[in-house]
């Protein structure tokens, strides 16, 4: 498996550290599952491994970063980024606007500059496990400066 994605130049190229940790991807594993199997192949507890959606609000592309055992509000985060509405983005839109693929999507070096919102919960962590921008890759970092890579705002936008 390459170590280099576009997510990890991204961050060698802003001096930020981070270890990376690959596992078998099961690619039978929908939806918010993904950052599940994560936690499990690496043995870490599921609030540390965050998931990285695409979503809209008010129709505009925002990427949403939140730990993997949990579920975003879209309620909360409309109102998070001063918009009416949010909902998820389709799967293709996602992959067209990231450069990624679904299950490989990082906050990091993402084709198009969208805004970030991180749920404030990461930061309780000492190092969380943001995906690598490819499937089986997880970039472990300090959520501080997984924040600052991503241009992020922390945010309460879980349910």
């Amino acid at each position: 498996m390459p170590k280099a994605t576009p997510a990890t130049s991204a961050l060698r190229k802003l001096g930020i550290a981070f270890k990376l940790h690959t596992y078998i991807y099961d690619s039978t594993t929908a939806g918010g599952g993904i950052g599940l199997q994560a936690a499990e192949a690496l043995g870490v507890e599921p609030g540390r491994v965050l998931k990285t959606l695409m979503a809209e609000v008010d129709g505009q592309p925002v990427c949403v970063v939140v730990p993997s055992d949990s579920e975003v509000s879209m309620k909360k985060l409309a109102a998070a980024l001063g918009g009416k509405s949010a909902a998820m983005m389709r799967p293709a839109d996602a992959e067209r606007i990231t450069g990624y693929h679904v299950g490989g999507i990082s906050p990091f070096g993402q084709k198009k500059k969208v805004p970030v919102a991180i749920e404030q919960a990461a930061f309780s962590n000492l190092t969380v496990f943001v995906n690598g921008g490819q499937r089986g890759l997880q970039i472990e970092l300090d959520p501080n400066d997984a924040a600052i890579a991503a241009g992020a705002h922390s945010h309460e936008i879980t349910a």
